[in-house]
């Protein structure tokens, strides 16, 4: 960071999400970390404009990818054209980038879990919606962005290929609740939450 204040900034964009011969029309949470001058973009649905227009004028270092859902990095690769930014993956998600991409247009830097990000985010690795499945802690912010994997009122959905209701919530309880309660949970999709209130309607 620049030595500025770090914020989050939201939008919401609109389309469509497709796996295993069906698709739904969703709208998409987008989520940008960062200070006045530069930032990182979770996540890349639908609509490069939109994207941009929450990041500003700022300089977009990295492009993070919580799985890759079609919703979820659909645009990534033109953010990429636009920004020279890079994209971040867990290498575990190839095969469900590859039904929106191919194999031929790759992203940049694999994801592990512990990894350090620019801005303050921490890699959790939490399989189950998909299998490369990540949240990114920000504890400076009091915050975590959960992708697909933590919604208002439980799990994310795991009844689709690729994904495991066991594993989702093995994830959940191992990474997320161990958090503060008091953490802020950003979403993919719909309004946010917190730590305690999602423990507490587990009955953990």
């Amino acid at each position: 960071m620049s030595g500025m204040q770090p914020r989050v900034d939201h939008g919401v964009v609109s389309g469509t999400f497709s796996l295993d011969g069906q698709t739904f029309d969703v709208d998409n949470n987008v989520w940008v970390v960062g200070d006045d001058a530069e930032c990182v973009v979770i996540d890349a649905p639908h609509d490069v404009d939109a994207i941009l227009a929450v990041a500003g004028e700022r300089t977009v270092r990295a492009i993070v990818c919580t799985h890759a859902h079609d919703d979820h990095v659909r645009v990534a690769p033109a953010l990429r054209e636009r920004t020279g930014a890079p994209i971040l993956l867990h290498p575990a998600e190839r095969p469900l980038w590859e039904l929106t991409h191919g194999a031929e247009v790759r992203w940049d830097e694999d994801l592990a879990d512990g990894q350090q990000l620019w801005g303050g985010l921490t890699v959790l690795h939490t399989p189950g919606h998909a299998p490369g499945a990540v949240c990114l802690y920000a504890p400076a912010l009091g915050c975590v962005f959960t992708g697909d994997t933590l919604f208002q009122g439980g799990p994310g959905a795991t009844g689709r290929s690729y994904s495991d209701a066991g594993l989702i919530v093995r994830s959940i309880r191992a990474k997320l609740f161990t958090l503060p309660g008091e953490t802020v949970v950003h979403t993919g999709h719909g309004d946010d939450t917190t730590i305690k209130a999602e423990r507490d309607a587990l009955g953990e």
